[in-house]
């Protein structure tokens, strides 16, 4: 059999053990691609992602030729014999813990939730337990994707800590590289599409867009900013103001809705304090904009100086789903203390 016949002979058997191993042998289309992109796209369907076949490489998984290779981008001259191992899950860092999750869709491959203000997505420095992935954890239990890599679910994006609203987790690598090829397009060729909704500083215009690239703060590594450095990241948010509230010829706070054309860290609150309209409630972006609370009266002014968090949620969230291809639409109310907010507002 010639190297291009055998290029779809790929073969799933067991070593010693009982591990799971992969064999494969390139072709000559193979000739000139990286080791790991021709694995990625010759085990399509598998649930196996691009990084985590990277991981399973550098990680001394692969033989090329029968010997020993730890090189992902490796060139390919196309004859090449090649054997990736699947190793068993590890088990996770981080426990399973029983926290209620407020679940608005699931099915074998992903899930859509209402996350609350805050409820950290996952452990790290000062939080390890009590997290979104905690919650995940024991609320999935095995159906979590685990084929040759960490057991645990695949988060396609995030939300800080005090932003609440709809976020979607995925089970298994083919569903965790397909939503992160639609969140990391933006939207641009396909259905993906999130809004916000955000209470704000001052009136921004009626429709607004702010194109601004972001990296991180030099003052402050945890914080991010406007930036022209090279390592900035293009970003931009598309803006309509809904609501105004205080006097009309100098509304103290609006309500806004925002689209994201890119999804950068606090991008939102970075963009809208760049802007002059910082998120009420927003302790590292917002603060510039407080005076405006003397806008209003005492009680009102108070309940605005005192909120507990960025007035931000993550309101809608469409996507395609990763199996079926339907297009998938999420939309939330506003949590309990934005919705309290609203109400104290409108009666201004």
């Amino acid at each position: 059999m010639g190297a291009d016949e055998a290029m779809n002979e790929d073969i799933l058997d067991e070593a010693e053990g009982g591990q799971a191993v992969l064999r494969l042998q390139a072709s000559e289309t193979e000739r000139g691609k990286r080791l790991d992109a021709a694995l990625a796209a010759k085990t399509e369907g598998r649930g196996l992602s691009r990084s985590r076949i990277t991981a399973l490489i550098k990680a001394g998984h692969c033989t090329v030729n029968g010997q020993p290779f730890a090189n992902p981008a490796h060139k390919l001259k196309g004859a090449e014999r090649i054997a990736l191992q699947l190793p068993e899950p590890d088990e996770p860092t981080p426990e399973p813990e029983a926290i209620p999750l407020d679940i608005l869709y699931e099915d074998a491959v992903l899930i859509v939730l209402n996350k609350p203000a805050g409820l950290v997505v996952h452990p790290g420095a000062g939080n390890p337990g009590g997290t979104l992935i905690n919650a995940l954890l024991h609320h999935c239990g095995s159906s979590l994707s685990g084929i040759g890599g960490v057991k645990r679910p695949g988060l396609v994006h995030r939300l800080d800590k005090d932003t609440s609203g709809v976020m979607v987790v995925a089970k298994t690598d083919h569903a965790h590289q397909h939503l992160s090829a639609q969140f990391a397009d933006h939207g641009r060729t396909n259905d993906l599409e999130r809004v916000y909704t955000a209470f704000v500083w001052g009136a921004p215009k009626t429709q607004f867009t702010i194109d601004a690239p972001i990296g991180r703060d030099r003052a402050n590594r945890l914080k991010m900013a406007i930036s022209k450095r090279p390592d900035a990241r293009d970003a931009i948010t598309h803006g309509k103001r809904l609501a105004a509230y205080g006097d009309p010829e100098n509304p103290g706070v609006s309500k806004i809705e925002c689209r994201l054309e890119t999804g950068r860290t606090h991008q939102i609150r970075v963009h809208m304090a760049h802007a002059g309209h910082g998120v009420v409630g927003d302790p590292d972006y917002g603060r510039g904009g407080r005076t405006r609370a003397n806008r209003f009266e005492d009680t009102v002014k108070q309940a605005l100086l005192a909120f507990p968090r960025q007035a931000l949620q993550a309101q809608t969230l469409q996507f395609t789903h990763p199996e079926t291809n339907k297009i998938m639409r999420f939309e939330v109310e506003l949590d309990k203390q934005l919705q309290e907010l609203e109400g104290l507002l409108a009666k201004v």
